[in-house]
Protein backbone atom coordinates (compact mmCIF):
# COMPACT_ATOMS: atom_id res chain seq x y z
CA UNK A 1 0.00 0.00 0.00
CA UNK A 2 1.27 3.79 -0.96
CA UNK A 3 -0.81 6.23 0.25
CA UNK A 4 -3.62 4.17 1.09
CA UNK A 5 -3.46 2.54 -2.39
CA UNK A 6 -2.39 -0.84 -3.57
CA UNK A 7 0.71 -0.42 -4.97
CA UNK A 8 2.33 -2.23 -7.92
CA UNK A 9 5.52 -3.64 -9.22
CA UNK A 10 6.68 -2.24 -12.53
CA UNK A 11 9.10 -5.02 -13.41
CA UNK A 12 7.93 -9.05 -14.17
CA UNK A 13 11.16 -9.81 -13.00
CA UNK A 14 10.93 -8.25 -9.05
CA UNK A 15 7.10 -9.74 -9.89
CA UNK A 16 8.68 -13.03 -9.60
CA UNK A 17 11.16 -12.43 -7.21
CA UNK A 18 9.02 -11.32 -4.42
CA UNK A 19 6.42 -14.14 -5.46
CA UNK A 20 8.84 -17.05 -4.81
CA UNK A 21 10.46 -15.09 -1.68
CA UNK A 22 6.31 -14.74 -0.22
CA UNK A 23 6.56 -18.39 -1.13
CA UNK A 24 8.76 -19.14 1.52
CA UNK A 25 8.52 -16.67 3.96
CA UNK A 26 10.91 -16.91 6.75
CA UNK A 27 12.94 -19.25 4.96
CA UNK A 28 16.22 -18.32 2.78
CA UNK A 29 15.63 -18.63 -1.23
CA UNK A 30 19.06 -19.41 -2.42
CA UNK A 31 19.90 -17.33 -5.82
CA UNK A 32 20.68 -20.49 -7.43
CA UNK A 33 16.99 -21.06 -6.83
CA UNK A 34 15.66 -17.91 -8.09
CA UNK A 35 17.64 -18.24 -11.12
CA UNK A 36 15.43 -20.47 -12.38
CA UNK A 37 12.02 -18.88 -11.28
CA UNK A 38 12.57 -16.47 -13.88
CA UNK A 39 14.92 -17.19 -16.82
CA UNK A 40 13.25 -21.31 -16.78
CA UNK A 41 16.92 -23.29 -17.92
CA UNK A 42 17.39 -20.29 -20.33
CA UNK A 43 19.23 -18.16 -17.85
CA UNK A 44 21.51 -15.48 -19.12
CA UNK A 45 25.30 -15.39 -17.98
CA UNK A 46 25.01 -12.83 -15.92
CA UNK A 47 21.95 -13.77 -14.34
CA UNK A 48 23.60 -13.82 -10.89
CA UNK A 49 24.33 -9.98 -10.94
CA UNK A 50 20.74 -9.16 -12.27
CA UNK A 51 19.46 -10.75 -9.16
CA UNK A 52 21.14 -8.87 -7.06
CA UNK A 53 19.74 -5.70 -8.71
CA UNK A 54 16.37 -6.60 -8.81
CA UNK A 55 16.41 -7.04 -5.09
CA UNK A 56 18.25 -3.84 -4.73
CA UNK A 57 14.61 -2.39 -6.75
CA UNK A 58 12.90 -4.54 -4.53
CA UNK A 59 13.88 -3.16 -1.64
CA UNK A 60 13.76 0.73 -2.59
CA UNK A 61 10.07 -0.29 -3.45
CA UNK A 62 9.11 -1.87 -0.60
CA UNK A 63 10.68 1.43 1.09
CA UNK A 64 8.76 3.61 -1.16
CA UNK A 65 5.26 2.00 -0.03
CA UNK A 66 6.41 3.11 4.06
CA UNK A 67 8.08 0.28 5.00
CA UNK A 68 10.95 1.86 7.27
CA UNK A 69 12.94 -0.76 7.43
CA UNK A 70 13.15 -3.42 4.52
CA UNK A 71 11.71 -7.25 5.05
CA UNK A 72 14.25 -8.81 2.30
CA UNK A 73 17.08 -10.00 4.23
CA UNK A 74 20.76 -11.43 2.62
CA UNK A 75 21.12 -14.40 4.01
CA UNK A 76 23.77 -16.45 2.47
CA UNK A 77 22.80 -18.59 0.47
CA UNK A 78 20.28 -16.20 -1.14
CA UNK A 79 17.54 -14.18 0.42
CA UNK A 80 14.26 -14.60 2.34
CA UNK A 81 11.71 -12.33 3.52
CA UNK A 82 10.63 -11.31 7.00
CA UNK A 83 6.75 -11.92 7.01
CA UNK A 84 4.48 -11.20 10.76
CA UNK A 85 2.26 -13.53 11.44
CA UNK A 86 -1.08 -12.51 10.22
CA UNK A 87 0.57 -10.42 7.31
CA UNK A 88 0.59 -12.99 4.49
CA UNK A 89 -2.90 -13.40 3.41
CA UNK A 90 -2.12 -16.87 2.40
CA UNK A 91 -1.47 -18.04 5.46
CA UNK A 92 -4.88 -16.46 6.98
CA UNK A 93 -6.19 -18.13 4.42
CA UNK A 94 -4.86 -21.54 5.57
CA UNK A 95 -5.69 -20.91 8.87
CA UNK A 96 -9.54 -20.01 7.84
CA UNK A 97 -9.53 -23.48 5.95
CA UNK A 98 -8.54 -25.47 8.52
CA UNK A 99 -10.68 -24.19 11.09
CA UNK A 100 -13.66 -24.63 8.53
CA UNK A 101 -12.98 -27.83 7.31
CA UNK A 102 -12.72 -29.35 10.62
CA UNK A 103 -16.13 -27.51 11.63
CA UNK A 104 -17.45 -29.08 8.53
CA UNK A 105 -16.24 -32.44 9.68
CA UNK A 106 -17.88 -31.92 13.14
CA UNK A 107 -21.05 -31.20 11.90
CA UNK A 108 -20.82 -27.33 13.09
CA UNK A 109 -22.12 -26.22 9.52
CA UNK A 110 -22.80 -22.43 10.06
CA UNK A 111 -19.35 -22.39 11.78
CA UNK A 112 -17.86 -23.84 8.56
CA UNK A 113 -19.35 -21.74 6.13
CA UNK A 114 -18.65 -18.28 7.84
CA UNK A 115 -14.92 -19.39 7.99
CA UNK A 116 -14.31 -21.07 4.54
CA UNK A 117 -16.22 -17.57 2.47
CA UNK A 118 -13.42 -16.01 4.39
CA UNK A 119 -11.05 -18.02 3.45
CA UNK A 120 -11.82 -18.03 -0.25
CA UNK A 121 -12.50 -14.30 -0.07
CA UNK A 122 -8.82 -13.93 0.14
CA UNK A 123 -7.56 -15.65 -2.15
CA UNK A 124 -9.01 -15.43 -6.15
CA UNK A 125 -9.43 -17.67 -8.80
CA UNK A 126 -6.22 -16.24 -11.30
CA UNK A 127 -3.64 -15.80 -7.53
CA UNK A 128 -0.29 -15.28 -8.84
CA UNK A 129 -1.18 -15.41 -13.15
CA UNK A 130 1.71 -14.88 -14.96
CA UNK A 131 4.17 -15.18 -12.20
CA UNK A 132 4.04 -19.41 -12.51
CA UNK A 133 6.88 -21.05 -14.57
CA UNK A 134 9.39 -21.84 -11.65
CA UNK A 135 9.84 -24.60 -9.28
CA UNK A 136 9.22 -22.40 -6.18
CA UNK A 137 6.16 -20.25 -7.28
CA UNK A 138 4.47 -23.11 -9.17
CA UNK A 139 4.72 -25.35 -5.93
CA UNK A 140 2.92 -22.50 -4.02
CA UNK A 141 0.45 -22.43 -6.54
CA UNK A 142 -0.39 -25.68 -6.86
CA UNK A 143 -1.01 -26.04 -2.88
CA UNK A 144 -3.02 -22.64 -3.34
CA UNK A 145 -4.91 -24.24 -5.85
CA UNK A 146 -5.83 -27.47 -4.25
CA UNK A 147 -6.49 -26.22 -0.86
CA UNK A 148 -9.17 -23.86 -2.80
CA UNK A 149 -10.47 -26.90 -4.08
CA UNK A 150 -10.74 -28.72 -0.88
CA UNK A 151 -12.19 -25.26 0.52
CA UNK A 152 -14.78 -25.12 -1.78
CA UNK A 153 -15.61 -28.73 -1.53
CA UNK A 154 -16.47 -28.28 2.36
CA UNK A 155 -18.07 -25.11 2.02
CA UNK A 156 -20.82 -26.80 -0.50
CA UNK A 157 -20.87 -30.13 1.72
CA UNK A 158 -22.25 -27.52 4.44
CA UNK A 159 -24.53 -25.59 2.41
CA UNK A 160 -26.16 -28.70 1.36
CA UNK A 161 -26.24 -29.73 4.62
CA UNK A 162 -27.74 -26.69 5.66
CA UNK A 163 -30.80 -27.41 3.17
CA UNK A 164 -29.40 -24.16 0.55
CA UNK A 165 -28.99 -26.85 -2.21
CA UNK A 166 -31.40 -24.30 -4.91
CA UNK A 167 -28.57 -21.78 -4.09
CA UNK A 168 -25.94 -24.34 -4.70
CA UNK A 169 -27.14 -25.72 -8.19
CA UNK A 170 -25.75 -23.19 -10.26
CA UNK A 171 -22.00 -22.65 -8.72
CA UNK A 172 -22.01 -26.47 -9.01
CA UNK A 173 -22.80 -26.65 -12.59
CA UNK A 174 -19.96 -24.12 -12.96
CA UNK A 175 -17.26 -26.27 -11.02
CA UNK A 176 -18.69 -29.80 -12.94
CA UNK A 177 -17.51 -27.89 -15.84
CA UNK A 178 -14.39 -26.67 -14.90
CA UNK A 179 -13.32 -29.78 -12.80
CA UNK A 180 -15.17 -32.67 -14.55
CA UNK A 181 -13.10 -35.64 -12.91
CA UNK A 182 -13.90 -34.02 -9.40
CA UNK A 183 -15.93 -36.73 -8.26
CA UNK A 184 -17.27 -34.23 -5.28
CA UNK A 185 -18.55 -32.02 -7.19
CA UNK A 186 -20.48 -34.52 -9.43
CA UNK A 187 -22.15 -35.94 -6.02
CA UNK A 188 -23.11 -32.59 -4.89
CA UNK A 189 -24.70 -32.03 -7.76
CA UNK A 190 -26.66 -35.04 -8.34
CA UNK A 191 -27.86 -34.36 -4.22
CA UNK A 192 -28.61 -30.72 -4.86
CA UNK A 193 -30.81 -31.43 -7.81
CA UNK A 194 -32.83 -34.14 -6.18
CA UNK A 195 -33.55 -32.32 -3.10
CA UNK A 196 -34.24 -29.43 -5.70
CA UNK A 197 -36.81 -31.86 -7.42
CA UNK A 198 -34.81 -32.33 -10.78
CA UNK A 199 -34.54 -35.93 -10.33
CA UNK A 200 -34.33 -36.66 -14.16
CA UNK A 201 -31.43 -33.70 -13.94
CA UNK A 202 -29.94 -35.50 -11.01
CA UNK A 203 -29.61 -38.46 -13.19
CA UNK A 204 -28.70 -37.01 -16.65
CA UNK A 205 -25.31 -35.81 -14.37
CA UNK A 206 -24.71 -38.95 -12.96
CA UNK A 207 -24.57 -40.76 -16.51
CA UNK A 208 -22.56 -37.79 -17.70
CA UNK A 209 -19.86 -38.07 -15.15
CA UNK A 210 -20.02 -41.95 -15.56
CA UNK A 211 -19.35 -41.11 -19.23
CA UNK A 212 -16.62 -38.18 -18.22
CA UNK A 213 -14.76 -41.11 -15.90
CA UNK A 214 -15.12 -44.09 -17.81
CA UNK A 215 -13.23 -42.16 -21.12
CA UNK A 216 -11.01 -40.55 -19.38
CA UNK A 217 -9.31 -42.75 -16.60
CA UNK A 218 -11.62 -46.22 -17.58
CA UNK A 219 -12.97 -45.77 -14.07
CA UNK A 220 -16.86 -46.28 -12.66
CA UNK A 221 -17.96 -43.54 -10.30
CA UNK A 222 -16.70 -43.81 -6.42
CA UNK A 223 -19.01 -46.29 -4.47
CA UNK A 224 -19.81 -42.26 -2.65
CA UNK A 225 -21.06 -41.32 -5.60
CA UNK A 226 -22.72 -44.95 -6.63
CA UNK A 227 -24.07 -44.71 -3.75
CA UNK A 228 -26.06 -40.99 -4.33
CA UNK A 229 -27.50 -42.37 -7.40
CA UNK A 230 -29.15 -45.43 -6.07
CA UNK A 231 -30.52 -43.24 -3.87
CA UNK A 232 -32.26 -40.87 -6.40
CA UNK A 233 -33.04 -43.78 -8.73
CA UNK A 234 -35.26 -45.34 -5.50
CA UNK A 235 -36.10 -41.96 -4.32
CA UNK A 236 -34.27 -42.83 -0.67
CA UNK A 237 -35.39 -39.54 1.33
CA UNK A 238 -34.22 -41.30 4.44
CA UNK A 239 -30.49 -41.47 2.80
CA UNK A 240 -30.66 -37.67 2.02
CA UNK A 241 -32.04 -36.87 5.82
CA UNK A 242 -28.95 -38.70 6.97
CA UNK A 243 -26.43 -36.88 4.53
CA UNK A 244 -27.86 -33.60 5.23
CA UNK A 245 -27.58 -34.22 9.17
Amino acid sequence: MHDGEPAFLSAHKKEVILAALLARANRVVPIDELIPEIWGDRSPLRATTTVHVRICELRKFLRSCGMPESPVITRSPGYFIRVEPGELDAQVFAGLAARGQEASQAGRHHEAVEALRGALDLVGEDSLVGLRGGPIVNGFANWLDELRLSCTESLLESELALGRHRDTVSRLQTLFAQHPLHEAFHRQLIMALHRCDRRADALRVYQLARNILQKELGLEPCLATRRVHHAVLTADEDFHAKAAA
